[in-house]
Order: C-alpha cells, then structure tokens, then sequence
C-alpha cells in the first residue's frame, strides 16, 4: 500500500498534463485537419508563411494552387494552410 501511494503524485502529474497540454493539442489538430479536408476553390486563406491567396484548384489529397494575383499562382502544400479567410458558398444544383 505505501509503495503505491508513492506514485499518486506521479500519476497526478501525469492526469494534469494530459487534461492541460496534450488532449487540446490534439483537438486543435483534428480542427485543423478538418479545415484543411475541407478546403475548395474558391476560399480565401492565408498559409503558415503569412501569404494570402484564393484557392484556384485542389489538386490531390494533399496539394491545392492559389492564385496571389491576377495569373500569378503557386502550388501549395495542404497542410501549410494556417486559416481560411472566407469560405465560398457551394454551388446550387
């Protein structure tokens, strides 16, 4: 019994990191993900690098071309994505 009680404070510890660090780490991943899945032509964003530009093509699971400007474009990696600006309403069938 006195063996166990002394890894309380161990196992506290680790409770209080899961709860404070990792588990909304890993929510925030998971909201990322989905935003990432979830990008279409058409949506403003703005990548890790600080460049803004519209999603002019989603090329494959894990590359999509913005357009900068006016016939200037850049393929970009999905994941590089830091936020999506504007969302573009989908099409009416």
């Amino acid at each position: 019994m006195e063996a166990f009680a002394q890894f309380i404070p161990l196992i506290l510890i680790f409770a209080i990191m899961y709860l404070l660090l990792i588990r909304p780490q890993q929510k925030k991943l998971k909201e990322h993900q989905a935003m990432v899945a979830a990008l279409r032509r058409g949506d403003q964003i703005i990548t890790q690098g600080g460049i803004i530009g519209k999603v002019s093509k989603v090329k494959d699971d894990n590359e999509i071309e913005v357009e900068l400007a006016e016939n200037v474009k850049v393929r970009v990696v999905k994941s590089t994505v830091a936020q999506v600006i504007s969302k573009t309403e989908p099409a009416s069938s």
